[in-house]
């Protein structure tokens, strides 16, 4: 299992209250996870508001009442909070970090849990929600994601979404919580949230946990609500003493569950059976930490120690001292593409380069000919291989420093199981384009979301080198090159750093629906639209849509370079009321930037026609006014298009 710190990005603190931060553990659309050490060298998470949060009065108040939760639930198998300042101007908690791979992650690399470690994590998990329920909160997204596998036991994670019992939480009128998929089935009936939910949705981990299986199967999300509310779910590969437990918790009437203490002391005193035959007669541990030690075995987790970061100065500027490594043979010409002529006189052993810069594994891009250049700067239109191959290396101090800073800040990106590796930078001075070249190694279904924070990341250095470094310089687009191995070579990403004033990606659009006049599609919202409509007219746009959709869909398989017929499963359709918008999200993960740039482009004319034409049907009585196209990952969304249906000349495509 990969270790979890990422490197410290350009612009993250070197500091946030009493802890020091070393490096980053993820980020999200609440906020950024940061790993710390407390002053007496304790290892710490920090999660650190994002802005655009903590400017909204009404997300201060949830973030408040959160911290006032976490304060109050404490006991085993579950992280303690240390510290918080929900009033800062960031607000922050710390928590104590727990080391390991979350229930998902272990299963896609070790399998279903089995014996003592099976019920151990059933006790565990179980045991936390009773401690959780016994302070009045109920969790209410407790999922595979939620659970760490530390070398300790089995850890439950993340109240964001936690209320209390007492009627004071603050949540949005209307807002969907829980994760699809790990709902109880009162939730999708009728919204409520209560501790027979929590005990639902675990059945439903335990479950996965012991056959690697989600109890009600996968697929579109109605679909997979219809299974939650109406089918038995499948407990196939479920010991049978754990199997008994696991049924009643997923009973359909809440009245019928077992309380989460219930479930406790019945899975621990499976679990005791478990440990007496591994410990041996005599040595019969008693307490639930003594037998969840007992029973409890995990691989060995990579996890090196964590090492206080470099002094770095609070203002981000652009990387002028770069790591000094000795270059030999043929790699000296192009570890010195990127350094000032005036370095080039220096010993190759002094010579300073850049980590992220060895020898090009292409040919270095040939300098075109001026009538070529001009021809094509003519041209205009969107960037391309033809281009990128035509751009030349950097020259002159103020392109140097652009091009240091790019690898730089390129190879300090980092997502659990992907790798970023930045090769080439270079200008195409006619076009006014500076072209990053990269490579990604790790799962697919990750990469594209790297690669929006590629674009975020490539956006902000050149904002920083360019317009307020070097504002001499022409360049105002970039355009990023996958170079990936064993996949064709494609132009990822092209935008004019310039006028994306806020170096906006899709990926950052999952905070806060309004911001200024301009409404934006969200998590809430995309959550709110997977939850299965009730009303007649919903239903029939929404199919009438979907099937439109996919239709055209599978008329582009040529564009999408895929032989495969796309249907319900793979495409869905839905409705948020709160934001007034229309949903369409795809969770077919085999197309590259380019092809899901293409289907959305279709995908959002469609909708946007459909809520056109519906309320010119309908007139004010049909609500909707929004769309938005989302692609789905296994871990997160990714909004590509979304805007406001007016007229349907205005729809795209």
């Amino acid at each position: 299992m990969p270790a979890r710190v990422s490197p410290a990005q350009p612009g993250d603190p070197v500091r946030i209250g009493p802890y020091r931060i070393v490096g980053r553990l993820g980020s999200g659309g609440m906020g950024t996870v940061h790993a710390a050490l407390d002053p007496a060298g304790l290892r710490v998470a920090v999660k650190l508001i994002h802005p655009a949060q903590a400017d909204d009065a009404e997300f201060r108040a949830r973030f408040r009442r959160e911290v006032e939760l976490s304060r109050r639930v404490t006991g085993p198998c579950l992280v303690p909070l240390l510290a918080a300042a929900p009033e800062a101007a960031r607000p922050w908690l710390a928590t104590v970090y727990a080391p390991g791979p979350t229930l998902n992650e272990h299963l896609a690399t070790y399998g279903p849990l089995a014996g003592a470690s099976l019920y151990a994590f059933a006790t565990g998990t179980a045991t936390a929600l009773a401690a959780i329920h016994a302070a009045d909160v109920v969790h209410r997204d407790v999922k595979p994601q939620n659970v760490i596998l530390s070398a300790a036991g089995p850890m439950v994670l993340d109240f964001g979404i936690a209320h209390a019992l007492d009627g004071t939480s603050v949540t949005r009128t209307g807002s969907s919580t829980g994760t699809p998929g790990w709902v109880s089935p009162e939730h999708y009936r009728t919204g409520t949230s209560g501790p027979a939910g929590d005990m639902f949705t675990w059945g439903a981990l335990v479950a996965y946990a012991a056959t690697g299986r989600l109890p009600f199967g996968s697929g579109a999300p109605d679909v997979v609500a219809f299974r939650v509310m109406s089918e038995p779910a499948d407990l196939t590969g479920v010991p049978d003493g754990l199997r008994e437990i696991v049924a009643q918790a997923l009973a359909k009437a809440p009245d019928e569950r077992a309380t989460a203490s219930e479930a406790a002391e019945r899975c621990a005193a499976l679990l005791g059976a478990q440990t007496t035959q591994v410990v041996g007669p005599g040595v019969e541990p008693t307490r639930i930490g003594d037998l969840l030690a007992a029973g409890w075995q995990m691989p060995p987790v990579a996890d090196p120690a964590w090492h206080l970061a470099p002094t770095r100065t609070g203002k981000r500027t652009v990387v002028t001292v770069l790591v000094a490594a000795a270059v030999v043979g043929s790699a000296v010409g192009g570890a010195l593409a990127f350094v000032p002529q005036e370095s080039a006189n220096e010993s190759a052993a002094d010579a300073p380069v850049t980590r992220a810069a060895p020898a090009p594994t292409k040919a270095t891009p040939r300098q075109p000919s001026a009538a070529a250049t001009a021809k094509k700067a003519e041209s205009g239109g969107r960037a391309s291989l033809d281009t990128w191959r035509q751009a030349r290396p950097a020259q002159g101090e103020g392109e140097h420093d652009a091009a240091r800073a790019l690898l730089h800040d390129t190879g300090t990106i980092w997502h659990e199981g992907i790798e970023v590796s930045p090769k080439t930078v270079t200008f195409h001075e006619s076009r006014k384009e500076v072209y990053l070249s990269y490579s990604l190694t790790g799962a697919e279904a990750e990469r594209l979301y790297t690669e929006t924070e590629i674009a975020s990341s490539t956006c902000v250095t050149l904002r920083d080198a360019i317009r307020r470094l070097h504002p001499d310089l022409p360049y105002r687009t970039y355009v990023l090159v996958n170079e990936t191995t064993g996949s064709a070579t494609r132009i990822a990403w092209q935008d004019d750093f310039l006028t994306n004033t806020l170096c906006r990606t899709g990926a950052d659009q999952d905070t806060n629906p309004l911001v200024g006049d301009v409404w934006q599609a969200s998590a809430d919202g995309l959550a709110a639209a997977m939850v299965p409509s009730t009303d007649r007219t919903e239903i029939r746009v929404a199919d009438q849509a979907a099937r439109k959709i996919i239709e055209r869909t599978n008329g582009m398989r040529q564009t999408l370079s895929t032989d495969r017929i796309l249907a319900n499963g793979d495409i869905s359709v839905g409705f948020d009321p709160t934001s007034s918008a229309m949903y369409v999200w795809s969770n077919y993960i085999a197309w590259d930037a380019n092809q899901i740039d293409a289907w959305a482009s279709m995908a959002a004319g469609e909708a946007c026609r459909a809520l056109v034409r519906q309320r010119q049907a309908s007139g004010a009585a049909w609500p909707y006014v929004h769309y938005a196209v989302d692609r789905l990952t296994p871990s997160r969304y990714i909004v590509v298009r979304s805007g406001i249906a007016s007229t349907e000349a205005d729809c795209p495509g």
